[in-house]
């Protein structure tokens, strides 16, 4: 049975950091391309961070420079390291995971197959 778990969601004040983690099971998620997206209250889900099966991400340009995503294929957890957090950031994360896409489509969350169940995030001014 596939799962992803997300953890380490919670409230901060801007300026501040939080490291969220999925934890993958079911598959074998070194071989799986993995993201985060988020969804904030009125808003449609979008595309925050996605890495392929080695080291290659990509970023929305609103967390550039700020928000680091990374995977440890030996423990099957997936990071988003958040830093600078600003109240724009709030919402649910989620990290979802797919068998394969091209890498111009990282972002692009109609190529996900599997997805958490979220963790919220709130970043207070």
């Amino acid at each position: 049975q596939v799962q992803l778990v997300e953890s380490g969601g919670g409230s901060v004040q801007a300026g501040g950091s939080l490291r969220l983690s999925c934890a993958a099971s079911g598959f074998t998620m070194s071989t799986y391309f993995m993201a985060w997206f988020r969804q904030a209250p009125g808003k449609e889900r979008e595309g925050v961070a996605g890495i392929n099966t080695g080291t290659i991400t990509t970023y929305v340009e609103s967390v550039k420079g700020r928000f680091t995503i990374t995977r440890d294929n030996a423990n099957d957890t997936l990071y988003l390291q958040m830093n600078n957090l600003k109240p724009d950031d709030t919402a649910v994360y989620y990290c979802a995971a797919a068998a394969w896409l091209t890498l111009s489509r990282l972002l692009d969350q109609s190529q996900y197959t599997f997805w958490g169940q979220g963790t919220q995030v709130t970043v207070s001014s």
